[in-house]
């Protein structure tokens, strides 16, 4: 079997543009050859300031969505990061066998960096942390967005290096990117990738979000001053984000849509749009509300973690036996 392994942030609402990327673990887990390993990744979290109440609240909204959006706890492992120890530890082995070079040039932490006053180590050697998130389950794929392809790469560099050094040790993952729907875009500026830290609400939508306020921020995206229905990213930016929704949530392709609207305008698709989100969401949010408090879902977590705990262990100690540490 190949392992599969990702993780999520729990750093607040999950919009459309982290579900595009979710959506696909269901399809990964559902095939028989695959062992996925799915995390949220708490103590990714805290490398900017967290209120605690709301980082205990948004980890376990995040693990009721895991599963509301289709993960299956017989077939998937669901555990949080910062209840398995062998990330934190092998983070540390990791950053004594990485360089400041190469953490220097991670565009991620140049762009938040950018934006804090202070700037903790946390986010400087947070990609190491994600390289030991992946590195401790003797990961084959990693399903992610393109925006992570650079630190995919930077896991691959550690895992080669220290097979060189110390011998074969680790397995070199590689990256999964979806190519539908594997970015999408801010509505209110298709240019820019839909986020959280967007402080319009209108930018983005939520997976728990009412359907007044779907509607409210379909009908109001950004278009062009043209009536033509295409993807062309390079000159309909917006039209082509719009296409790019349908596709992935209507589960259809972008050229039967370009067929469908010849002819039609801009609020006719943005109609059909909110109709098609606004029912693919709605089971969604019911096993959301069924599963949020209850001991179903922290017994789902408690079984991940321990599961979780027992594959890493075994790689902890592997690479620790490599190093030349004693162990009984």
């Amino acid at each position: 079997m190949k392992r599969v392994f990702s993780g999520v942030q729990p750093s607040g609402m999950i919009h459309l543009g982290n579900y595009s990327a979710m959506k696909n673990f269901v399809k990964l887990q559902d095939n028989p050859e695959n062992d996925c390993f799915y995390c949220i990744v708490d103590l990714h979290s805290v490398t900017v300031p967290q209120d605690p109440k709301s980082l205990y609240e948004h980890s376990l909204e995040l693990a009721a969505l895991f599963i509301a959006i289709g993960l299956d706890p017989m077939k998937s492992t669901l555990f949080l990061q910062s209840q398995v120890p062998a990330h934190t530890e092998l983070a540390w082995l990791l950053q004594c066998n990485s360089y400041m070079g190469e953490l220097n040039r991670m565009t991620q932490f140049k762009d938040k960096s950018e934006k804090l006053v202070s700037v903790t180590n946390g986010l400087y050697t947070y990609p190491i942390l994600m390289a030991a998130d992946i590195l401790a389950y003797d990961t084959h794929y990693v399903p992610v967005g393109n925006d992570q392809q650079q630190h995919i790469e930077l896991t691959r560099d550690i895992a080669l290096r220290f097979n060189n050094k110390y011998g074969d040790t680790f397995v070199v993952p590689e990256g999964f990117y979806p190519k539908v729907g594997a970015r999408i875009m801010s509505l209110d500026d298709p240019t820019s990738k839909m986020s959280k830290s967007n402080e319009n609400a209108l930018s983005k939508i939520g997976l728990l979000d009412s359907e007044s306020q779907i509607k409210k921020s379909i009908m109001r995206a950004t278009t062009d001053s043209e009536s033509e229905i295409r993807l062309d990213w390079e000159n309909k930016p917006g039209i082509s984000n719009l296409l790019t929704l349908y596709s992935v949530f209507g589960n259809t392709t972008v050229e039967a849509l370009e067929k469908k609207y010849t002819s039609q305008g801009y609020g006719t698709l943005k109609k059909d749009l909110v109709e098609v989100i606004i029912e693919y969401l709605k089971p969604i949010k019911q096993r959301y509300s069924e599963l949020r408090n209850s001991q179903e879902l922290k017994e789902i977590l408690m079984a991940g973690a321990a599961h979780a705990d027992e594959i890493s262990s075994e790689v902890l100690k592997r690479v620790k036996k490599k190093m030349g540490f004693v162990q009984f």
